[in-house]
């Protein structure tokens, strides 16, 4: 699994003029769900979004996490994280999970950042959607479940 997790003023997303997600102060997370990922990997995925301390305390460092400043979680599927462009133009997306297992890997994402008390937010599976944001700092990190040992 793999997320670009992005500190935000605000984000939304839009699919067909219908504003169908929207945050203020928060997290924009695109997450790809990779062939052979399982709920171990959702959990501490959301596990470490939720933890992470991207945000500024008192004193200006980032000590506080998204739920510690009353943020909100944008959460929007997105298999072309996972596509690989070494060889060739034309990314190869054959590495990303076929769209029923995502969906319901996505779908138990949603509720593990929901169940830790986060308010959350999404995008809608399999749609062509337009997300607008304003990355603050700017802050922006990529995680990877594989990558967590």
């Amino acid at each position: 699994m793999r997320a670009v997790i992005q500190r935000v003023s605000r984000a939304s997303v839009t699919v067909g003029g219908e504003v169908v997600g929207c945050i203020e102060r928060g997290l924009l997370v695109l997450l790809g769900v990779e062939q052979g990922d399982t709920q171990d990997d959702v959990v501490w995925m959301a596990n470490k979004v939720v933890g992470l301390r991207v945000f500024e305390d008192a004193e200006g460092k980032m000590n506080l996490d998204v739920g510690e400043v009353g943020g909100a979680i944008l959460a929007v599927s997105q298999f072309t994280l996972l596509g690989d462009c070494r060889k060739g133009r034309r990314p190869s997306f054959v590495a990303a999970a076929r769209p029923e297992e995502a969906n319901g890997l996505y779908r138990s994402f949603v509720a593990e950042v929901a169940g830790q008390g986060v308010v959350v937010q999404e995008g809608r599976f399999q749609q062509h959607m337009d997300v607008e944001l304003i990355n603050d700092g700017p802050v922006t990190l990529q995680v990877d479940s594989r990558k967590r040992r």
